[in-house]
C-alpha cells in the first residue's frame, strides 16, 4: 500500500524494524530512514548534511529535499518528503539518473575541493575573483 503521509520520529540510533508512514531521523549520526513509500518494504537510508539531503521539520510535518530515487531497487520509486506529505513525481530514464549521479559527483567534488582551500583563496572566491 503507498504511504500519502508520513511523520517524524528523533532517534538517536535507527530501530531494526522501520514502520511504515514514519521517518526515523538521527540529527546526532546525520542520517535519516524510513520505509519506501510505494509499499515494498524496503528500507530507504539518506544522509543529512551538504552532501546529502536536506532536512527540516516544519509544522506540517517533515521534509527531505531533494527528492527520493530509489534507483537501485526493484520498485524504482521517485518521490519527495514535504510538510509530512509524500508527493510522487515522474519516473527518471537511465539516462537522467545516470546525468544525476554525474552532477552529484562533481558537487562532492567541489565540496571538497573548497573545503581544502585556504582561508585566502575561499576570500577571493568570496568576491568574485577565483572559481
Amino acid at each position: 500500500m503507498k504511504t500519502e503521509t508520513i511523520e517524524l520520529e528523533h532517534v538517536e540510533l535507527m530501530p531494526a524494524k522501520l514502520e511504515p508512514g514514519v521517518l526515523y531521523v538521527s540529527q546526532k549520526y546525520r542520517t535519516a530512514a524510513h520505509l519506501c513509500a510505494c509499499g515494498c518494504g524496503e528500507k530507504i537510508r539518506t544522509q543529512l548534511g551538504p552532501l546529502g539531503w536536506q532536512f527540516t521539520n516544519q509544522r506540517q510535518g517533515p521534509t527531505l529535499t531533494p527528492s527520493i530515487g530509489n534507483w537501485q531497487k526493484p520498485c524504482r520509486s521517485h518521490y519527495f518528503i514535504k510538510g509530512g506529505r509524500i508527493i510522487w513525481a515522474a519516473p527518471m530514464s537511465e539516462a537522467a539518473v545516470l546525468r544525476g549521479r554525474k552532477a552529484e559527483m562533481r558537487r562532492r567534488d567541489e565540496f571538497f575541493r573548497a573545503a581544502n582551500r585556504g582561508w585566502w583563496e575561499r576570500v577571493k572566491i568570496w568576491f568574485g575573483f577565483e572559481s
